[in-house]
């Protein structure tokens, strides 16, 4: 048998993308023991970084061992009865994830809906709480079936207005856009690595405040092969799954430690090296990485004559929906610029697919010889077709934004 042999790809999609080389640099690193002090170090040592990476104060802030959909399901699957009233708001593909997913746990699930490429008025939402009193709002911040960035700032306190918990799925936005946690007063968050955080998939972050865990704790529940005597019963229903059961999965990460399963060293060890580089660069930085990038696509698409889809101003910063070109075969497009030029990008889902191209700017991708290898890329591939296109528009366009930013930052270097 031959070694793993892969092409040297461009991930420009919507996520997964090129992993940061320190993180499979750290991934690499031989295994210890789950109990011994080094690896419990390093999994407080995670937690204190994503607490800075979710900027919240949260002490409930560890891993799901498992990808991004695992942290949605341990989150919802955790809180929620058998009855329970859930309101979502969809507005995309992983809306209706969530709504599944709450469905599976026996909860009584409520949604109302905008069309694909649009997002909620935080009054919209706020009038459906009244409505329908749920005990969570579930909502996505950023949905990259539809390029769309839902904002939140107002969200937690409507939610505390009508003692509401707030559970959001920020996969698709964390490190490129804002995330306040505490400030917004968000209840309940996961996360996965493959987008922005510029990781594998594999490992879900997640932090919860008090409100959303003493929830959990309601439900509390030691196995029977590791209680001891000081443990209790549940005052509520036992969490219907094991694995995904957050008070264990507390107890195992607190002081306790408390065996539940045996963590998944490997993707803590790329977990980390992801917030490391997150949080080293700096938070700030990084989302203006993103932007820039993201914006320079955005412009280079619109240059080359391309219509972006969606309502732009509420679109995430990593991730831009292009309409494809009638008389234009989408998938044929895809295919040359991934087997010709190594680039991917995506399509979409539900009532987009076939319509849009997603193309991605995120994590170690969002930088600007990868938007300009894009960018010329699908040019190339646009005129093999046929398309009529302005020659290099796209590229100039979106190096103009590159070199207005790097003047800028010198002239308020200069200035300062």
């Amino acid at each position: 048998m031959q070694p793993l042999q892969f092409p040297p790809r461009l991930l420009m999609g919507p996520g997964p993308i090129n992993c940061y080389p320190s993180v499979l640099q750290a991934m690499s690193t031989q295994l210890v023991g789950q109990y011994d002090p080094t690896m419990t170090g390093y999994m407080n040592e995670v937690m204190a970084l994503y607490r800075q990476v979710f900027n919240t104060q949260n002490e409930q802030t560890f891993l799901i061992d498992g990808t991004s959909r695992a942290g949605i399901e341990a989150s919802l699957v955790s809180v929620l009865e058998p009855n329970d009233k859930v309101l979502v708001p969809i507005f995309g593909r992983f809306g209706h994830l969530l709504t599944e997913i709450a469905e599976r746990a026996g909860a009584d699930v409520h949604t109302i809906e905008v069309p694909w490429g649009e997002v909620f008025d935080p009054q919209q939402i706020e009038e459906a709480i009244k409505r329908v009193q749920p005990k969570v709002l579930a909502i996505v911040q950023g949905d990259t079936s539809t390029t769309m960035l839902q904002p939140l700032s107002e969200l937690g306190g409507i939610c505390r207005a009508h003692d509401v918990l707030l559970y959001t799925d920020a996969t698709a936005s964390i490190g490129g856009n804002p995330f306040d946690m505490d400030a917004w007063q968000i209840d309940a968050v996961s996360v996965g690595l493959q987008k922005c955080l510029g990781g594998p998939s594999g490992s879900a972050p997640v932090s919860f405040n008090d409100r959303f865990a003493s929830v959990v704790r309601q439900r509390h529940h030691v196995e029977a092969g590791i209680r001891d005597a000081h443990h209790e019963d549940a005052k509520g229903s036992r969490i219907r799954s094991n694995y995904f059961d957050l008070g264990m999965i507390m107890d195992y990460w607190g002081e306790e430690r408390l065996n539940h399963h045996t963590e998944a060293a490997t993707m803590l060890f790329g977990s980390r090296q992801c917030a490391v580089e997150l949080l080293r660069e700096g938070q700030d930085t990084v989302i203006a990485r993103h932007q820039l990038a993201g914006n320079a696509m955005l412009q280079g698409i619109q240059a080359m004559g391309l219509q972006p889809y969606g309502d732009l101003n509420n679109k995430m910063s990593n991730v831009v929906g292009v309409s494809i070109p009638d008389n234009v075969d989408g998938e044929k497009v895809r295919h040359d610029l991934l087997n010709i030029f190594n680039i991917e990008i995506g399509t979409s889902f539900g009532p987009l697919k076939g319509k849009v191209w997603r193309i991605g700017t995120m994590g170690y991708n969002a930088r600007q010889d990868a938007v300009l290898h894009t960018l010329q890329s699908l040019e190339t591939v646009l005129r093999g077709q046929g398309l009529g296109l302005p020659n290099g528009a796209g590229v100039d366009t979106a190096l103009a934004v590159y070199n207005t930013a790097q003047n800028s930052a010198v002239t308020e270097k200069a200035t300062s």
